[in-house]
């Protein structure tokens, strides 16, 4: 109630002389509590004190309307306090995933609140979710890169990673290392689903919608570039729609190389992640067996071993499956330098993946 409000009706005030004194002990209201129950009393003897209280109790009718409001705002502030918390609990505990067929949509950790909107905070919630894949055939080894979808070990990454692959063996971020099985393909889409073997209470990530991503949104990649497993690199959305054309088979194409040494060289006939844009083959010849999607383009670093790794919103949603990029040869770059990212990657759309995970878990991809 505020001091100043004035509860005496108009002409109810007595004189400023009247010396008498009165008690406020134990003043009785109308819900039978009492008030200033230590039986104190004010302005005793007091000359010129102030007047007596009004001959009633004041209505409660005044009184409660802010004690009301009060606890409204703070049963709101505690919903959302609430909230914050309970997400950033479910990224400590790990969280959990849970896939619905019809629409494939995949709930994992997401940012907490207080750290949204930071690559940092993308990078500690999502990081975990991310592993190295290693790709073994007949032709050698390749590295790329995944996503845990699932806490029992669904993990999605490009078919080209793992295409004509006789062993796969999964690197955690824990360090940990599984072998996996391949479930589904689709070469069309450059996707595929491997599931580890035996794993259980892992952390996923969620997946978002990329019907959202507008140009010019920040992101974060995670993926092992050059072996170098939970690297963390970011920029923005730089375009959408591009038309990206890579390899559908392991003939020596594959975006992550083949032979010894984990495929790391770029450009110049070696075979390293090709891809065709704009009409023209980048970094080596994508072969006779080719596919076309529509890719988002970012300029988010990009290197060997990014391909089937995540791109992320700052909310800890993956929008994307890293698939490409764009690196001058070595002979463009230099003499005696090596190819890197430029600024120019893509990644295949996540409401692509989520369309095509019942067919991925099915097996029946094309």
């Amino acid at each position: 109630m505020d001091m100043t409000e004035n509860l005496r009706p108009s002409g109810a005030h007595p004189t400023d002389q009247d010396p008498t004194s009165y008690a406020y002990g134990n003043a009785a209201h109308d819900d039978g509590s009492t008030a200033y129950d230590s039986g104190s009393t004010a302005y005793d003897s007091a000359a010129g004190g102030y007047p007596p209280p009004p001959p009633y109790a004041p209505s409660n009718h005044r009184r409660a309307k802010r004690p009301v409001a009060l606890l409204a705002a703070v049963a709101l502030a505690a919903a959302v306090v609430g909230g914050g918390t309970a997400t950033l609990v479910g990224q400590l505990n790990g969280g959990s995933a849970q896939a619905t067929g019809s629409t494939g949509t995949v709930q994992g950790t997401t940012v907490s609140q207080s750290s949204k909107g930071t690559v940092s905070g993308v990078a500690e919630a999502v990081s975990p979710a991310i592993v190295e894949i290693g790709a073994a055939s007949s032709a050698g080894k390749s590295t790329g890169s995944g996503v845990v979808i699932t806490e029992d070990g669904e993990i999605v990454t490009n078919n080209h990673v793992i295409s004509g692959a006789q062993q796969i063996e999964v690197t955690l971020s824990t360090g940990k290392t599984y072998t996996a099985d391949v479930v589904g393909t689709d070469p069309d889409k450059d996707l595929a689903l491997i599931k580890l073997r035996g794993a259980s209470g892992l952390k996923t990530a969620a997946l978002g919608d990329s019907s959202q991503v507008k140009v010019g949104d920040q992101v974060v990649a995670i993926g092992s570039p050059e072996g170098l497993t939970g690297t963390v690199t970011s920029g923005i959305i730089s375009a959408l729609d591009r038309d990206v054309t890579v390899a559908k088979d392991d003939s020596g194409s594959s975006a992550e190389g083949q032979g010894q040494g984990q495929g790391q060289g770029q450009g110049g006939g070696s075979g390293q992640w090709p891809f065709e844009f704009g009409g023209q083959q980048f970094n080596g010849d994508t072969g006779e067996k080719t596919t076309t999607y529509k890719a988002l383009q970012t300029d988010a670093s990009l290197n060997p071993g990014n391909s089937g790794g995540a791109l992320i919103n700052m909310d800890g949603e993956i929008i994307g499956i890293n698939s490409a990029m764009y690196a001058p040869s070595s002979s463009a770059a230099g003499s005696g330098s090596s190819a890197g990212s430029v600024g120019l990657g893509f990644a295949i759309p996540v409401n692509t993946l989520k369309a095509d995970l019942d067919t991925l878990r099915a097996g029946d991809g094309s």
